[in-house]
C-alpha cells in the first residue's frame, strides 16, 4: 500500500512542473503589461521611461528563464514574491482568501455527499418506481440550475422571511470571520452559498451513484449473495455501494478541486471575497505573479484531490495497488 501511495507522489512531480511551465510562459504571452497599466493609470497614456523603471523595479526585465527559476523556487518554498499591483506579499494575499474558498468547499462538497449518495442509492434500488422518478427530477433541477442563481433565490428567500417575521431586512454580512473566533457569524456567511453550491454538484453525483450501482446490482456475485439469502440491506450497504463508489470518489475529488478557485460568479453574489474573485482580479490588472500563484495552487489542490482519490481507490478496491 505505501509503495502505491509513494509512486502516486512521484508522479506528481513532473506533473507540477509541467504545470507550472504552462502557466508562467502563457501568462507572458497575454497581452499588456502591468507597469503600463499602473504608470497610465490615471489617463491611459504613460512615459516609456517610467515603464521601464517600473519593469526593473520589479524585477521584470530580468532573462526569462531566471524568473521562471525564481518562480520553481516560489513553489517550493511556497514563497511568491509581491503582487505587481498591490506590492503585497501573495503568500499573506492568497491565505486571506485560502481559508475561506476552503471552507465553503469542503461544506459545499459535504452537503453534496449527504445529498448525493442517499439518493443515488435509493434511486438505484428502487428503480422506475415514484422515488427513482422524483430522485433523478430534483437531480435534473440541479444541473440546470446555476448555483449562484440558486444563491440569488436563496438571499431573495431570506430577505422575504426575515422581514414577514421580524420586520427587520435581513442583510449578509460583509466582513469574513474565522470559524474559530465566531463560528454563528462565520456559518452565517458560508452556509448559504455552500447549500446552493452543494445541491449543484450534488445533482451529477446523485446520477453517478445511481448508474454506478445499478451496474454493480447486475454483477453475478450480488445475484450470488441474494442466491444464499443475505439480508438486500445488507448486499448494498456491504458489497455492491462500495464497488459503486469507485467513479463517484473521482466526480467528488474533482468537484471539491473546482470549487477552490471557480466559483467567482457565487462568491460575487453573496459578496465573498474568495480565491476566485482574487484570480478574476489578478488577471484584469496583468498582475502575472498573483495569477500564476493563484493558478498553481488550484492545480496543486487538483493534484492532491488526485493522489487522495487513487488512494481511495486502492482502500476500496485493494485490486488497484498492484495494477
Amino acid at each position: 500500500m505505501w509503495q502505491y501511495v509513494f509512486k502516486r507522489f512521484l508522479l506528481m512531480i513532473p506533473t507540477v512542473i509541467g504545470a507550472a511551465f504552462v502557466i508562467f510562459f502563457l501568462l507572458r504571452l497575454m497581452p499588456g503589461d502591468v507597469c503600463e497599466l499602473k504608470v497610465g493609470a490615471d489617463g491611459g497614456a504613460y512615459d516609456i521611461k517610467e515603464v521601464q523603471i517600473c519593469q526593473k523595479n520589479l524585477g521584470l526585465d530580468r532573462p526569462i528563464m531566471i524568473q521562471f527559476g525564481d518562480f520553481l523556487v516560489g513553489i517550493v518554498t511556497f514563497d511568491f514574491g509581491k503582487s505587481l499591483w498591490t506590492g503585497r506579499e501573495i503568500t499573506h494575499e492568497i491565505g486571506l482568501r485560502f481559508e475561506l474558498s476552503l471552507q465553503i468547499a469542503i461544506m459545499a462538497t459535504v452537503v453534496s455527499i449527504i445529498i448525493a449518495i442517499p439518493l443515488g442509492t435509493l434511486s438505484a434500488v428502487y428503480q422506475n418506481s415514484w422515488i427513482d422518478y422524483l430522485v433523478r427530477t430534483v437531480s435534473i433541477a440541479g444541473i440546470a440550475v446555476p448555483s449562484f442563481f440558486l444563491g440569488i433565490l436563496i438571499i431573495l428567500g431570506l430577505l422575504t422571511v426575515s422581514q414577514m417575521m421580524t420586520g427587520v431586512r435581513w442583510t449578509p454580512p460583509i466582513d469574513y470571520v474565522p470559524l474559530w473566533e465566531d463560528w454563528q457569524y462565520n456559518l452565517s456567511m458560508t452556509i448559504w452559498p455552500a447549500l446552493a453550491t452543494g445541491y449543484r454538484y450534488s445533482a451529477v453525483s446523485t446520477r453517478m451513484t445511481r448508474s454506478s450501482l445499478l451496474e454493480v446490482l447486475r454483477e453475478d456475485y450480488v445475484r450470488t449473495a441474494r442466491a444464499k439469502g443475505l439480508v438486500e440491506k445488507l448486499i448494498i450497504n456491504r458489497h455492491a455501494l462500495k464497488n459503486a463508489l469507485l467513479p463517484v470518489i473521482t466526480i467528488i475529488g474533482m468537484e471539491f478541486a473546482f470549487l477552490m478557485g471557480g466559483l467567482v460568479v457565487t462568491e460575487q453574489v453573496f459578496n465573498l471575497n474568495g480565491l476566485g474573485r482574487l484570480l478574476v482580479q489578478s488577471v484584469t490588472f496583468n498582475d502575472y505573479a498573483m495569477t500564476q500563484a493563484i493558478v498553481m495552487i488550484i492545480v496543486l489542490v487538483f493534484v492532491f484531490c488526485n493522489i487522495v482519490v487513487d488512494i481511495l481507490y486502492a482502500w476500496l478496491d485493494p485490486r488497484i495497488r498492484y495494477s
